[in-house]
Parts: structure tokens; C-alpha cells; sequence
């Protein structure tokens, strides 16, 4: 997937200067009442780990829309099904540790928030959005490169502190009143090199290497979850790299009977992050066909089985649907 909407020209219609007092007004005001109360969370000094934080429905309006009366928040919306989130994520959580409390990252696992999803109007994952004094904006869509991230982060970060007063949070490594615990790693396993080779791979860009590497740690031992998870998902990703989307959705459109096209629609669907629409199309193609093309088509979808996990939810419906099919 493509980044979307890497401009922050829309934040113009958030500096409204009605807004931009109101922010202003809010987060003096939360400042003054927590200098009153002799220090909270408005004002206060945060510690690094509390840049990132995980955030629910529950925990929305205090945890993003109150927050960002102090400072912009971006949202980074997610599931762990999502490999291009797995990509987005970690880079992100890096970014605001470095920013060093210029914006709070909140992470929403879409599967677990999904009204807050539907509110967002989010179509694919993953989804960056930002709320500044209380009003949202959507930043990106999709993977993008660090460098871009960067630039849309500091353009968000200039109107919260020109437009709205925000200043950010004070960080403090020491906040929390204690040092942080040593952590005691556990010893490698057997297939960590292998298993880190294949992420660096990933990482990288050479999904041909991370294949190999997979591969090499199920040759051994073919029960093991993580390769086999891995292997899912670095095979789809190298069969849609050179995929072109228009053409192939085009092609599924036109040609229904088509097994390979119903295919390889299937695989973008998922790569988008629309996992009901891959499993419907390809049930709906083991459905209409027999012989070789029904196997080809159930096979795809057993190995789109595996990319999301076999314990999601969406998982055990399709399974169950599969077999009203083929049974």
C-alpha cells in the first residue's frame, strides 16, 4: 500500500483562531490546575516509556483527546495481523522516543477498537492520524519512508506550537521515582539467528533473503510458529511487489471465472488490510469451480490462513465457511 495524504496542508483549517485560543485556553488552564494540585499529568514531567502508550475506547477522550491540549498526538492504527504495520510500528515508537516528547504516540489495535475505527472511517491499515487541540487529522495511510514521516512529524509539531500553543511534554528519564529494572535476557534459541536474519531481511527490503531464511528454520523444525507465520507473510508480500493493483482489480472484475485473477486480488486484498474481502473472494471462488482451479483457490486460501493466524476471529469464520463448500 501506498502512503496517502503525506501533506499537511489541511492542518490550515485547525488554526482557526477560535481553535487556536480555545487550545491555548485549555492547556494554560490544565497547567494552572495541576501547579494547584502540586503537579499531575498536565505539566509534569513524563517518563520516556510513557511517550508510547496503548489506548482503547475507553481510555480515547482522556488518554488522546485531553492529551492533546498539551500536545499533538498521533495515532498510529494497527493490528497484528498487519505485516506492514509491523514495519510502521517500530519506526514510529523509535520516532517519538527521539522527538523526546514533541508529540505522544498512542497505538489503537483496530481489532480490539473497532468503533473507534468505523469513527475514524479508516478503510485500510496501517493508519496514521494526528489530533491537535482536540480536533483530528489524517496524516498517512500505508507504509512510508522515515524521511517523509520525519517532515509531516515536524510540520504537525510547528502548527501545534505557532497555532495552538502546544509545547509539548517535559521528559524526564528519571520520572517514576526509580530506576528502572535490569532486564535478564533469556538465552537464544536454537533459530534466533536465523529468525532475526529473516526480520533483517524484511527490513531490508530483500524478500527473496527472508524466504530463505524462513525456509531454513523450518527445514529443521517445521512446527516452528514463528517461521512458519514469517514464511506466510514474506511469500505474500513477494508476490505483490510487482503486482500492478489497478490492473489486477480490473482483471478480477471482468473476468470472475478467473482463477488466477481471483488470486491475486485476493493477495492485495489482504496485503490492504481487507481480510474479510480476500476470504470472501476466494470461498466465493472455491464455491463457483471444480478440479484444479477449486484446489488452487483453497490452497491460496489456507496460506492466507496462515498470514493472519489461526486463532483470529475472521480465520475460524472463513474455516467454517470453507467447509459449508466444500462439504
Amino acid at each position: 500500500m501506498q502512503p496517502r495524504n503525506m501533506s499537511m496542508s489541511g492542518v490550515v483549517d485547525l488554526a482557526a483562531v477560535k481553535a487556536a485560543q480555545e487550545a491555548k485556553a485549555k492547556a494554560e488552564q490544565a497547567r494552572a490546575e495541576a501547579a494547584r494540585q502540586g503537579g499531575g499529568a498536565a505539566g509534569a514531567a513524563v517518563s520516556p516509556s510513557s511517550l508510547v502508550i496503548d489506548v482503547d475506547e475507553a481510555g480515547f477522550e482522556r488518554e488522546v483527546l485531553q492529551r492533546s491540549t498539551e500536545v499533538p498526538v498521533v495515532i498510529d492504527f494497527w493490528a497484528e495481523w498487519c505485516e506492514p504495520c509491523k514495519q510502521l510500528g517500530p519506526l514510529l515508537e523509535r520516532l517519538a522516543q527521539e522527538y523526546n516528547g514533541r508529540f505522544l504516540l498512542a497505538k489503537i489495535d483496530v481489532d480490539a477498537n473497532q468503533m473507534l475505527m468505523q469513527q475514524f472511517g479508516i478503510q485500510g491499515i496501517p493508519a496514521v492520524f494526528a489530533v491537535v487541540a482536540g480536533q483530528a487529522l489524517p496524516l498517512f495511510q500505508g507504509a512510508a519512508p522515515e524521511a517523509q514521516i520525519r517532515q509531516t512529524l515536524d510540520q504537525l509539531i510547528q502548527v501545534g506550537e505557532e497555532r495552538f500553543g502546544l509545547t509539548g511534554l517535559t521528559v524526564d528519564p528519571a520520572a517514576g521515582g526509580q530506576e528502572p529494572a535490569a532486564v535478564q535476557e533469556a538465552p537464544p534459541g536454537p533459530y534466533d539467528a536465523l529468525l532475526e536474519a529473516a526480520v533483517q531481511a524484511l527490513d531490508a527490503g530483500d524478500l527473496a533473503g527472508a524466504v530463505r531464511a524462513y525456509k531454513n528454520v523450518l527445514s529443521d523444525d517445521p512446527a516452528n510458529t514463528e517461521g512458519k507465520l514469517g514464511l506466510a507473510q514474506a511469500e505474500l508480500l513477494q508476490r505483490v511487489q510487482d503486482l500492478d493493483p489497478q490492473q489486477v482489480r480490473k482483471e478480477a472484475a471482468d473476468k470472475p471465472g478467473d482463477v488466477p485473477a481471483q488470486i491475486a486480488a485476493a493477495d492485495l486484498d489482504l496485503v490492504g488490510g481487507h481480510v474479510e474481502d480476500a476470504f470472501g473472494r476466494l470461498i466465493d471462488t472455491v464455491r463457483r469451480t471444480a478440479g484444479d482451479d477449486r484446489d488452487k483457490a483453497r490452497v491460496r486460501l489456507l496460506e492466507l490462513f496462515e498470514v493472519v493466524g489461526g486463532d483470529d476471529p475472521r480465520v475460524i469464520a472463513s474455516r467454517t465457511a470453507l467447509a459449508r463448500v466444500l462439504f
